[in-house]
Parts: structure tokens; C-alpha cells; sequence
């Protein structure tokens, strides 16, 4: 996977908006202003993803590619490295599963706006 094909999957999923709030390094994805994505675009080596704490430590224990998150709660968020034993498949279900995370700990306001997109 490289970098365009990460961004273009994370934008075309409802609600989402991407921007630098850190540096000019760090390309963040968002969903109704809450992050599910961060990587690096200066080096593609990994990317930051929202986890379930339970499903955190077992992807952990299974894939040598995912590690605690990177300058991000440990409990709540995976590293994924792409040099590692993931495929595109995997990662694509582990932005999904970052993204629905997110949604599902919207508000119900916002949840509503969400699906009036």
C-alpha cells in the first residue's frame, strides 16, 4: 500500500476530513472531528489507527506489524507498520474498524448529521 491509496480510502468514507493539526508532516483523518487515522508523509512506514483496548492487545499478539500506538494512549490505538506481515486487506479492515469505532462513540446528534450526509 503506499500513501495515495491510504489517503484516497480514508477520504471517500462519509463525513471524513483530513488535515495537518500537528505539523506539515503528520496527515490526520477525521470523522465528524474525531480522529481515526494519523501517518506520517514524509515516511509512510506506519500508520496510527483507533482500536477496540481487546481486539488492541490481540492484533498485537498475532501480527509483529502492530505495535502500541506511536505517541498515541497505548490502550486505545495500534501502530500498524507497513514493512510487517499486513496485507491490504487487513489494513483496509483496520481502518474500517477504526472509522466505525469512532462513529459509533459519537453523539446521537452527531451520528444524525452523519447520516444526513
Amino acid at each position: 500500500m503506499n500513501i495515495e491509496e491510504y489517503r484516497d480510502y480514508c477520504i471517500t468514507k462519509k463525513g471524513v476530513t483530513e488535515a495537518f493539526p500537528f505539523d506539515e508532516t503528520t496527515l490526520v483523518f477525521k470523522v465528524m472531528g474525531k480522529m481515526f487515522a494519523l501517518t506520517g508523509v514524509d515516511s509512510f512506514d506506519y500508520i496510527n489507527l483507533k482500536c477496540d483496548p481487546e481486539n488492541a492487545v490481540e492484533l498485537r499478539e498475532q501480527y509483529n506489524a502492530v505495535k502500541p500506538g506511536f505517541h498515541m494512549s497505548k490502550k486505545h490505538w495500534n501502530s500498524v507498520y507497513l514493512n510487517y506481515d499486513v496485507s491490504n486487506r487487513m489494513i483496509y479492515d483496520l481502518i474500517d474498524d477504526s472509522y466505525q469505532l469512532v462513529v459509533n462513540s459519537l453523539t446521537k446528534k452527531l451520528q444524525a448529521e452523519l447520516n444526513n450526509l
